[in-house]
C-alpha cells in the first residue's frame, strides 16, 4: 500500500492511496461529499485482492488540498482525476467508481477527457449532475433535513445537523457503529466552507451520459434518503450501455450495508468488460 500526492492543474495537491497488485486492472474510488478515502472501509481491502485500487481524497477533503475557491468549476474536478491517472501511469482499462457526489466528479472527468483511459464506470448511490431543476439531480430528504446546519462553523450545530443522516450510510445494523463513526468523523473534518461550496454549482451532465461508449453499472438502494433512486435510474436510462441493480429497501452506503454483495457486483461488472 502506498500514499501519494499529485498536483492538479490548478496546483491543488490531490492525495490518493494505492493498494493491490500493481499489474491488476485499475479501479479508481471517488468518495462522496464530506467523506474521504477511508470511507470504503473493508470493501476497499476486498477489492484490492483482485484490482489495483486507487482511493482518492477529493479536493477539500481528507489530506488533499483545500483551495479557497474553484469548487464550482467542473474542469477542476476533471483535472484532479486526470492527475491521479497520469501519476499512476494509467492510460487505458481503468474503471471509475463514484459514490454519491463522486458520481458527479466521475462524470466531470468523462465530460472533459472522454473514455480513452476508461473501460467502464460504476455509480453507487450516486448522481451524475447537480443543481436545482437539473434532471437526475434530485436531493433526498435526509440531505434536506441536514441543511443548512451542515454548513455551520459551530461544532454543536454541525454535529446535530449531521445527525439528521441517521443510519443512511450504513443501514439499520448496530454492528456497523465503527463504520458510522468513521464517516461521521470525516464529515466534521471537512472544512465547513468546502461542505457549502460543493453545493454552489450547477452542472447538467446529461449530454455526456448520452454519448458514453463504455459499459456503465448503476448500484442504488431503493430507500436511499440522501440521493434518491430516481437519480440512479436516470443514469441507467440515459447512458446507452448502462444497466441498473436496485437494492430493495437499501439506503445510501451500499458498500457498508452489504459489503459482500457490493464487492461481488463490482467484481462481476469488471470481469464482464
Amino acid at each position: 500500500m502506498a500514499i501519494r500526492e499529485v498536483q492538479s492543474a490548478d496546483g491543488t495537491g490531490i492525495v490518493y492511496r494505492s493498494s493491490g497488485p500493481a499489474g491488476a486492472r485499475p479501479l479508481v474510488l471517488l468518495h462522496g461529499w464530506s467523506a474521504d478515502l477511508r470511507c470504503w472501509g473493508a470493501a476497499a481491502d476486498d477489492l484490492a485482492e483482485r484490482f489495483r485500487v486507487l482511493a482518492v481524497d477529493s479536493r477539500g477533503h481528507g489530506y488533499s488540498g483545500a483551495p479557497a475557491s474553484g469548487y464550482d468549476d467542473p474542469a477542476n474536478w476533471a483535472a484532479d482525476v486526470a492527475a491521479v491517472l497520469a501519476d499512476a501511469g494509467i492510460e487505458r482499462d481503468a474503471i471509475l467508481l463514484g459514490w454519491s457526489y463522486g458520481g458527479i466528479v466521475l462524470t466531470d472527468y468523462l465530460a472533459a477527457h472522454g473514455t480513452g483511459a476508461v473501460a467502464g464506470a460504476i455509480y453507487t448511490g450516486a448522481m451524475a449532475s447537480i443543481g436545482k431543476g437539473v434532471p437526475g439531480a434530485e436531493p433526498g430528504p435526509a440531505l434536506g433535513a441536514a441543511m443548512p446546519g451542515v454548513f455551520e462553523e459551530s461544532p454543536g450545530r454541525a454535529l446535530r445537523a449531521f445527525g439528521a443522516f441517521g443510519d443512511a450510510n450504513t443501514g439499520p445494523s448496530r454492528e456497523r457503529g465503527v463504520d458510522a463513526q468513521r464517516l461521521f468523523g470525516a464529515s466534521l473534518a471537512t472544512p465547513p466552507a468546502v461542505r457549502k461550496a460543493l453545493f454552489y454549482r450547477t452542472v447538467d451532465n446529461t449530454a455526456t451520459l448520452r454519448a458514453l461508449d463504455i459499459p456503465v453499472l448503476v448500484l442504488h438502494g431503493t430507500a436511499d434518503p440522501v440521493v434518491p433512486v430516481v437519480n440512479g435510474r436516470y443514469i441507467a436510462e440515459t447512458a446507452p450501455k448502462a444497466r441498473g441493480s436496485y437494492w430493495e429497501g437499501a439506503k445510501h452506503g451500499l458498500f457498508l450495508e452489504d459489503r459482500a454483495r457490493w464487492v461481488a457486483e463490482v467484481t462481476e461488472f469488471a470481469d464482464s468488460l
